[in-house]
C-alpha cells in the first residue's frame, strides 16, 4: 500500500505492507514543496509552486508505477482546498502520479490524523489531546483509543504565518506578537469547547512539531518532547537572531528555516491558549492515518460506511425502502456497466450510497426533500468521504426526481459528467419502481442500452397492471427527453 500527503508545506509518500492487519513501513519519501507560499492573492497557484509539485510528483509516480488503483491513495489538504486553479493542477498531478488525487476537508484531515497518532502511540488510557501543525492549517483532535471525540481544523499554519508575518525575513518581538494574536483569533471560537472537554494526554504531530523538538532537545531545553517553556525560549533565540537568513539552532534543517518562525508562534499560541504545559511526539500523522484507513476499507471496516449508517440514523430514512432501492439500482447497473462503461467499481459504491440517502431529506420537508437531502450530504461532515465524493453523490440524489434543471452536474469535474448523468438515470428508474414503497419483489425488467437511450422490457401486461408505474414511466420519458436522453418501452403491453 502507499498512501501520499500533498500538505502544503511538504508532500510525504509512505510505502507498506500489511502484515497481520498492520502496516509495516518499507519506503518513505519527503520533499520540502512548499505550494502555500504559491498561492497569490486572487487564491491562484502560481507556475513556480506548480512545478516544483509536479517535479517531485513525476519522482513519485516512479515509484508507484507498479501499484493498482486500490493500493494507492492520494490527498491534498489546506491548499488545495483553496485553490481557485485547483482543478487544473490536479489533472496534471494526476497524470504524473498515475493515481487520483482526493482534496480532503479539514475535518476529514483532523480524523485520519487522530488515525495515525492514536495507531502510532499509547492513547488508550484516557483522553487524548492531538496538535498537529501543517503549512496552511492547525488540527485540534480530542479522542479516546482510536475514536475521535471532537475535530477542529483552523485556517492558520506554518507557511500561512511565516508569510503573514516573517515574508520579509525579518524577526521582532513585535511581529511574533501579531502572528500569535492572528493565531489567537482564530482559536478564539474553538478553544473554550476544548478545555471543557479535557484530556488526560496531550501530543504533538507532524513537522513543526517535531521541529521544535528536535532544537528543543539540541538546546537541552527538554529531556523529551517539548514544553511551552521550551518553545518560548526557542522563540527569543529567533527574536535574537533579528532575520531569518541569521538563524541558526541546533537540531533545526535548514530547509525547515523559512517556515520556522510562523510555526513557532502557531504552536506557542495554541499551547498558551489550551493552557497545553508539555507535548508528547507522535511519529503517526495524516499519511499513517491514511495507511490504516485503506486497511480499513480492505477489512470491511470502512469509515464511509459508517458515516452512511449514522446518516440514515440521525435523518430518520426507512431503511427498508432503500434497500429496495439499492438492490434495484445495483441490478440495472450490472446490465449496462459495459455497454455504458460504467464498471468502475467507485461509481457502484456512489449509485448505492445514493439510494440509501436518496430519502434523507424527507426529516426536512417533503416539498423539494430531493433538494434538501443533496444539501445535507454535500455539505455535513461525514468521515471518510472526501470532498469529491460527497458533491457526487449529492448530484445524484438531488437529481433522483422531478425536473433534471438543477446545475448540479455541470459543477462537476468534466470527467465525471457523463458517467454521473447515466447513474442519475439508473436512480431515478430504481426510486420510480419503488414508488409504491411495497415489499413484493419486482418483475424481471430487461435494459437495452444506446449512447444516450434506454430501452426497458417488462414482462408482458406488467404495466397495465401498475398504472401508477405506467405513468410514472411515461413522465419521465419527458423529463429525461428535455436532456436528450431518449428512454422506451418494448413489449410494454398485452396484445
Amino acid at each position: 500500500m502507499a498512501a501520499v500527503d500533498l500538505g502544503s508545506n511538504s508532500f510525504h509518500m509512505v510505502v507498506a505492507r500489511a502484515q497481520h492487519g498492520v502496516p509495516s513501513i518499507v519506503d518513505r519519501l519527503r520533499e520540502m514543496v512548499r505550494l502555500a507560499s504559491g498561492l497569490q492573492d486572487d487564491g491562484r497557484l502560481d507556475d513556480a509552486s506548480q512545478e516544483r509539485a509536479l517535479t517531485c510528483l513525476r519522482r513519485f509516480g516512479q515509484r508507484l508505477r507498479d501499484m493498482q488503483a486500490h493500493q494507492v491513495r492520494v490527498v491534498g489538504t489546506n491548499t488545495l482546498r483553496k485553490a481557485q486553479n485547483s482543478e487544473a493542477f490536479l489533472a496534471k498531478a494526476e497524470e504524473a502520479l498515475g493515481h487520483p488525487v482526493e482534496v480532503i476537508s479539514g475535518i476529514e484531515e483532523a480524523r485520519l490524523i487522530y488515525l495515525g497518532v492514536s495507531h502510532y502511540t499509547d492513547s488508550s488510557d484516557g483522553a487524548n489531546l492531538v496538535i498537529d501543525i501543517g503549512g496552511g492549517s492547525t488540527e485540534l483532535i480530542i479522542g479516546e483509543g482510536h475514536e475521535p471525540q471532537q475535530l477542529e481544523s483552523l485556517y492558520v499554519g506554518c507557511v500561512g504565518i511565516s508569510r503573514a508575518h516573517f515574508d520579509d525575513g525579518k524577526l521582532s518581538p513585535k511581529r511574533f506578537e501579531r502572528a500569535r494574536l492572528a493565531v489567537r483569533l482564530e482559536l478564539r471560537p474553538v478553544a473554550a469547547t476544548f478545555r471543557r472537554r479535557g484530556w488526560k494526554r496531550a501530543i504533538g504531530s507532524s513537522g513543526t512539531v517535531r521541529a521544535a523538538r528536535d532544537v528543543a532537545l539540541a538546546m537541552r531545553l527538554c529531556d523529551t518532547g517539548v514544553s511551552l517553556a521550551a518553545v518560548e525560549a526557542i522563540i527569543e533565540e529567533l527574536v535574537k537572531a533579528r532575520r531569518l537568513e541569521d538563524v541558526s539552532l541546533p537540531g533545526l534543517s535548514e530547509d525547515r528555516v523559512p517556515v520556522f518562525a510562523g510555526g513557532m508562534a502557531v504552536l506557542a499560541e495554541v499551547m498558551s491558549t489550551l493552557k497545553v504545559d508539555a507535548l508528547d511526539i507522535s511519529s503517526g500523522a495524516l499519511r499513517e492515518g491514511l495507511l490504516y484507513d485503506m486497511l480499513g476499507r480492505l477489512q470491511d471496516e470502512d469509515a464511509r460506511e459508517r458515516s452512511i449508517r449514522a446518516m440514515q440514523r440521525r435523518y430518520h430514512v426507512d431503511v427498508e425502502q432503500a434497500a429496495r432501492v439499492e438492490t434495484t439500482a445495483a441490478a440495472l447497473l450490472e446490465q449496462v456497466a459495459r455497454a455504458w462503461q460504467l464498471s468502475d467499481k467507485r461509481l457502484k459504491q456512489l449509485l448505492v450510497w445514493a439510494a440509501r440517502l436518496h430519502e434523507v431529506g424527507l426529516d426536512i420537508a417533503h416539498a423539494r426533500y430531493h433538494h434538501h437531502g443533496g444539501y445535507l450530504i454535500e455539505n455535513s461532515d461525514l468521515p471518510g468521504f472526501v470532498k469529491l465524493e460527497q458533491q457526487l453523490i449529492a448530484s445524484l440524489v438531488t437529481l433522483h426526481r422531478r425536473k433534471l434543471d438543477d446545475p448540479f452536474l455541470d459543477e462537476l469535474p468534466s470527467s465525471w459528467r457523463a458517467p454521473m448523468f447515466k447513474l442519475v438515470v439508473l436512480l431515478r428508474l430504481a426510486t420510480l419502481l419503488h414508488r409504491s414503497r411495497s415489499p413484493t419483489d419486482l418483475p424481471p425488467i430487461a435494459l437495452s442500452t444506446g449512447k444516450d437511450s434506454l430501452e426497458l422490457k417488462f414482462p408482458q401486461g406488467w404495466l397495465d397492471d401498475n398504472p401508477l408505474t405506467a405513468a410514472d414511466v411515461e413522465q419521465e420519458t419527458d423529463w429525461l427527453r428535455a436532456r436528450g436522453f431518449e428512454l422506451k418501452l418494448a413489449n410494454a403491453r398485452r396484445g
